[in-house]
């Protein structure tokens, strides 16, 4: 979570935005904010979205958890395995 709010920040800076013009181009409080970027696991899903979004960075948020290379192994052991 501290990497996944230190990226938040760089993207934030990167683009030479404030921590308030993010804050309200997403929505939230400004302190809601500065909890994503320290990497505070409370904040929630729907917020790290809206500040994904505001960045255009929100497709990245859709690849989470696509590659499953375990499970697909898993299921393909149990599918050779059913014959």
């Amino acid at each position: 979570m501290e990497q996944l709010g230190e990226n938040i920040k760089l993207a934030r800076k990167r683009r030479k935005l404030t921590a308030i013009q993010v804050a309200e181009r997403a929505g939230i409080a400004r302190n809601t904010l500065y909890l994503l970027e320290k990497g505070t696991p409370s904040v929630s899903m729907g917020v790290l979205f809206n500040v994904l979004r505001v960045f255009n960075l929100h497709e990245d948020f859709l690849k989470l958890a696509a590659d499953d290379d375990l499970g697909l192994k898993l299921q393909d052991f149990n599918l050779l395995g059913s014959d």
